[in-house]
């Protein structure tokens, strides 16, 4: 059974709870999806593209799932939407209540209208590539067969020599650990070449 790795955040509170309850409630979601075979801390990240909005809470869960890609993505949408997210309104990389992501899905490489694997801007997001280098820094990206690992040092090299040190920042967090259920931080895939969209 494939493992998908989806890419967590959210900066607004919503009928959650603030963005810390909506990461929680979705992760929970995810469970009833599949089996989740890791989650990652929380990270606190800088926004990418509109600046002037709050900082993100960032994740990243393994689920093991039978869902197919696309039925997985419209499952992802339904979450988003139950917790309070209407990709119908509001900006482009704009503020939100909760927003899901296939980041990698085994190692399947899929461009089909509104779904891309792996997600087309993984090896360039800092938010998205430190929490999925904790729970899986030996996946490769199957497109250019680098490592989680390897690709998070080379985002992080460019964002020091563009001096922004604080734009991911690892988050201290007893209700998300205890949240979390029996999703622990482990290595999912890790060792293994083969993960994730």
């Amino acid at each position: 059974m494939p493992i998908a790795y989806v890419g967590l955040g959210a900066n607004l509170p919503g009928p959650a709870g603030p963005p810390e309850a909506a990461l929680a409630a979705a992760l929970k979601s995810l469970a009833k999806l599949g089996r989740l075979v890791a989650r990652s801390s929380l990270y606190s990240t800088a926004p990418v593209g509109l600046t002037e909005q709050p900082r993100f809470l960032n994740a990243v869960a393994a689920l093991e799932t039978e869902l197919a890609p696309r039925a997985l993505l419209e499952a992802l949408l339904g979450i988003e939407r139950g917790l309070g997210r209407d990709r119908s309104t509001g900006q482009e990389n704009g503020p939100r209540t909760l927003d899901l992501d296939i980041l990698l899905y085994g190692d399947l490489v899929l461009r089909e209208d509104g779904l891309t694997i792996p997600h087309p801007r993984l090896a360039e997001r800092a938010f998205v590539l430190a929490p999925l280098r904790e729970i899986a820094p030996q996946v490769r990206d199957p497109r250019t067969g680098a490592t989680v690992g390897e690709l998070y040092e080379r985002v992080s090299r460019e964002g020091a020599s563009k001096d922004v040190p604080d734009a991911v920042v690892h988050v201290e967090s007893e209700g998300w650990r205890a949240g979390a259920g029996n999703a622990g931080g482990g290595d999912a895939g890790a060792g293994s070449d083969r993960d994730h969209g």
